[in-house]
């Protein structure tokens, strides 16, 4: 994939993507930032499930720019596959999306309804400056799902050696620089370091695919429409544990990559260092049982070293509810 530092070489990353008249996706948030490429028409509905409306828009363009986050590169995602034409992203949080070309679609309370693959994926822009403003808890919470692409690319089915270096580097990276950003959210050095290590943890996530972590956070995430990156910061501890059992050489490469504990990086998202807790997100206790269920039968949890019965992964939710 075509990968370019600074948004203006959107250009010339569009020119190589053979894109030259796209289809924004982008949120109303952007709405005054100025792109220095023109699109033919702007999809503002971030998230939605309207795809077929999304893909009629796309009619008169020859590819997709998506800005934003995961639900804006999701979204960009599910209309490139349906329409076949290429994507190009601009990440504005450490999601990691633009890495893969598998999407989940999530109405606009951003309770999941679907999802697919296909997506043309062909360059991502990154740019730092567009992170500066991110709050806290989108700050942390987005790092925190980066270094979970981190973690589970040195164990997933699919691991391989290119993947774990990107996998080693970014952990150190976000590691580092996560902790300098919310002390200093506006610092640029700090954030650049810190997208740095989200882009290493997407190349990582793109060469190796997901495990257990993201079987559990996916699973609680999409039926009460929570905060990605926020659950893995939750679901990431407990599947390391769980995991360090079958695969301790690959967790122990990781902590160390870290060199500080998972659990002190999640609770940077508070400004009071609380960790947050399944019960703090309005998770009803009586519904473990059935979302373990649903993440036992997830791709993720199919990948891990072992995949997770309903009740390991129902003792794992319990643990942090």
């Amino acid at each position: 994939m075509i990968v370019r530092w600074g948004l203006g070489s959107l250009p010339e990353a569009c020119a190589e993507a053979g894109v030259s008249s796209p289809l924004l996706v982008a949120s109303p948030r952007w709405d005054s930032l100025e792109l220095p490429v023109q699109p033919a028409a702007h999809w503002p509905e971030v998230p939605s499930d309207r795809i077929g409306e999304a893909v009629a828009a796309a009619s008169d363009a020859d590819g997709v720019l998506a800005v934003g986050g995961g639900s804006a590169i999701d979204l960009g995602k599910a209309i490139s596959a349906r329409a076949g034409v290429p994507l190009v992203s601009v990440p504005t949080t450490y999601a990691g999306a633009e890495w893969t070309p598998y999407y989940g679609i999530r109405d606009p309370e951003r309770h999941a309804v679907g999802g697919g693959g296909g997506a043309l994926l062909h360059a991502a822009v990154y740019e730092p400056e567009l992170t500066l403003d991110l709050p806290r808890d989108v700050t942390v919470g987005t790092a925190m799902n980066a270094l979970a692409h981190c973690a589970e690319a040195l164990y997933a089915a699919g691991h391989n050696p290119e993947a774990d270096e990107h996998a080693l580097e970014g952990a150190r990276l976000v590691a580092a620089w996560l902790p300098r950003v919310v002390e200093a959210p506006h610092e640029l050095e700090a954030r650049t370091e810190l997208l740095r290590g989200a882009c290493h943890a997407g190349r990582a996530l793109g060469g190796s695919m997901l495990a257990l972590a993201h079987a559990m956070a996916q699973a609680v995430g999409g039926r009460y429409g929570l905060p990605h990156g926020t659950l893995n910061g939750i679901c990431l501890p407990p599947a390391l544990r769980f995991n360090e059992a079958l695969v301790p050489e690959a967790v122990a490469r990781f902590r160390a990559a870290l060199g500080r504990d998972v659990e002190e990086l999640a609770a940077l998202a508070s400004p009071t260092g609380d960790r947050s807790r399944l019960r703090d997100l309005g998770v009803p206790e009586q519904d473990l049982p059935e979302l373990a269920a649903a993440a036992a039968g997830r791709s993720g949890n199919r990948a891990n070293p072992r995949p997770a019965t309903p009740r390991e992964i129902e003792s794992l939710l319990r643990s942090v509810y």
